[in-house]
């Protein structure tokens, strides 16, 4: 044992975190997303090849062996979107990151104004803002926008004109990631029968993830705040402001608290 580890370089310890360290990345990345699936499939293939080789499946070893030749091209059409949202995070950092709250605290401004704006005309919509879980599941099969967060947009979004309006919009920061989503339903006598498929869909949403729900009620007017599966209910434009507020800055100031924690821990 010992002489093992005397052959061992730091060399290959430094292999080994840099390894670790990407696999773990490229799980992020794809978790919660139809790629995961896809990469399920995969490794269904492989355990499928091992089989076959084991058992000595000649036939199902050379289709499967074939497969294989086409593999890298697959990987990179099917892993595309993830592949580019890989790059682009490669160049993010935590103090470029402190700069964003500003932008992020403006567009929950705007996204007040829009549901304050929605209400008085009596226009449904459902405004869901991502937090720690990712929502990459409902933006894809969405309208993907990628776009600055304003109360001009989010009005022509959710417009009765608008092909769109329908649907669920998902904000991340101070962009909003894609249009037209589709979410779950809450069904079940648990949910209050006064409350239309957007409600229901406000309430499932922050039940299953740790997002919040802005909704406006099309037939009263009123605007609702799901938060934890829970309905908040009439609230104005100051109340509004005050909870969005109020969760985003405890949401900052606990990653701060939590990366001040791990860097005591890393100087003691």
């Amino acid at each position: 044992m010992l002489d093992l580890l005397r052959q061992i370089r730091w060399q290959d310890v430094l292999d080994i975190i840099l390894v670790s360290i990407i696999l773990y990345r490229m799980i992020l990345i794809v978790k919660g997303t139809i790629a995961a699936r896809m990469l399920a499939g995969v490794a269904v293939l492989l355990f499928a090849l091992f089989i076959a080789k084991y058992m000595q499946l000649y036939t199902m070893d050379w289709l499967i062996q074939s497969f294989w030749t086409q593999v890298v091209i697959a990987v990179i059409v099917i892993f595309q979107p993830e592949i580019r949202k890989a790059l682009a995070q490669m160049g993010e950092s935590s103090f470029l990151q402190s700069f964003t709250s500003a932008e992020e605290l403006k567009s929950l401004d705007e996204i007040v104004k829009t549901a304050v704006a929605l209400a008085n005309r009596k226009i449904g919509a459902l405004m869901v803002i991502e937090r720690e879980v990712s929502l990459r599941e409902y933006v894809e099969i969405g309208t993907q926008l990628d776009a600055k967060v304003s109360k001009d947009l989010l009005l022509s979004i959710f417009h009765p004109s608008s092909p769109i309006h329908d649907g669920a919009i998902v904000i991340k920061g101070n962009r909003i990631s894609a249009a037209g989503c589709f979410l779950p339903i809450r069904l079940g006598t648990a949910v209050s029968k006064a409350y239309g498929t957007r409600h229901r869909a406000g309430i499932a949403i922050t039940e299953e993830t740790d997002a919040v729900a802005v909704i406006v009620s099309e037939e009263t007017g009123t605007i609702s705040l799901s938060i934890d599966g829970r309905i908040n209910t009439p609230l104005d434009m100051g109340k509004l402001r005050d909870m969005l507020t109020k969760l985003f800055t405890e949401q900052k100031k606990s990653k701060s608290a939590s990366r001040k924690s791990r860097q005591q821990l890393k100087a003691d």
